[in-house]
């Protein structure tokens, strides 16, 4: 893992490597929990949101000219009104909280330390930004969910380790298509926080 490079851009910056970032988006959340059915046209619209807010994070781990991970940000306020609600309904200013899109890694590049190196690299921009806290949302699949492998490992021990909590109060949905789904379907996502003060 030695050759792994990361580097960070905000805003429009990203726009050389988004048709690389929205391939390696699809290809990782095809896997559970998040199983899903991805689309370029999609994964375009989705990102240039991103690309257009200058207070955008995007940390970008590089194995030679190859993305093979990606973890993103911005602020709340920023965001779609699904991420902004819940805070707003516990009266939680949304200006004091930078969130995080999503951490998306190759499974040969796992077990490294760079979905610490991620986090890391977001906390410290939010910490520089003046923001309160960070947070991030996701997808919770029931136990007994068909498609869970038998060998999965949720990510929340990661999660509690590098300082976050799960609050089940910030509850929001967010739709998608499944694999094997006709259409979008919305699936239910919670909120994890944590303080920066």
């Amino acid at each position: 893992m030695d050759a792994i490079r990361l580097t960070t851009c905000q805003g429009q910056a990203i726009a050389p490597h988004l048709d690389a970032l929205a391939e390696l988006r699809i290809r990782v959340f095809r896997d559970f929990p998040y199983l899903y059915d991805g689309d370029l046209a999609y994964e375009a619209d989705y990102l240039r949101r991103y690309a257009e807010c200058p207070a955008s994070l995007f940390v970008l781990a590089f194995d030679g000219d190859a993305l093979v991970g990606a973890a993103t940000g911005m602020p709340l306020a920023e965001d779609l009104a699904e991420f902004r609600a819940p805070f707003e309904a516990q009266g939680i200013p949304v200006e004091e909280v930078f969130y995080y899109g999503e951490s998306v890694l190759l499974p040969d590049y796992r077990g490294h330390g760079i979905g610490k190196a991620f986090m890391a690299e977001r906390e410290a921009h939010a910490q520089r930004e003046g923001f309160k806290t960070v947070a991030f949302c996701a997808v919770e699949r029931p136990e007994d969910h068909p498609h869970r492998p038998r060998d999965y490992v949720p990510l929340h021990g990661f999660w509690r380790s590098r300082g976050y909590a799960r609050h089940p109060e910030l509850a929001t949905t967010f739709h998608w298509k499944d694999l094997g789904e006709a259409e979008e379907s919305d699936k239910p996502m919670v909120f994890w926080l944590k303080s920066l003060g």
